[in-house]
């Protein structure tokens, strides 16, 4: 993974895991171990999915740069079904407690986005390669003799 990658991987996973472990200690305080456990496992399910998502973005972008927009937003878009899927399918579990499990879901993909979106307006993303050094040195410039 190129360094830029894993910068904008780190700037958006470690706000989201604080805000997740902050969501935890709430929820451990107002619902319990279960509660601290479902916020845990929403924050784990964001990084997840947000960081599988950031990766085949990357992807995207070196390979079909055309794309990018239309994939951003298709992917952004199936995150959150898939998100609201789990929601779903949580809802009546006994494993943890079910509303800490979603509102972890929603306070991890906000702070993701939020931080994504620095983290990008941070990032000196150059708009145009520069040309290689070495094709420079080869080339003959001014007059031959």
């Amino acid at each position: 993974m190129p360094s830029n990658d894993v910068r904008m991987l780190t700037h958006t996973a470690v706000p989201t895991a604080a805000a997740g472990a902050i969501v935890a200690v709430v929820s451990g305080l107002v619902a319990g171990g279960k509660g601290a456990l479902g916020a845990v496992v929403g924050t784990l399910v964001v990084i997840l999915f947000m960081g599988i998502g950031l990766y085949v973005l990357q992807r995207v972008a070196r390979s079909l740069p055309h794309l990018f927009q239309a994939m951003g937003l298709m992917l952004y878009t199936a995150q959150i079904l898939l998100l609201f899927f789990f929601v779903a399918v949580f809802k009546d579990t006994s494993l943890f407690h079910p509303k800490t499990f979603a509102i972890s879901l929603v306070v991890g993909t906000i702070t993701w986005v939020a931080a994504q979106a620095r983290a990008h307006m941070k990032a000196k993303i150059l708009y145009v390669e520069p040309e290689s050094t070495e094709n420079e040195k080869t080339q003959k410039t001014g007059r031959s003799s």
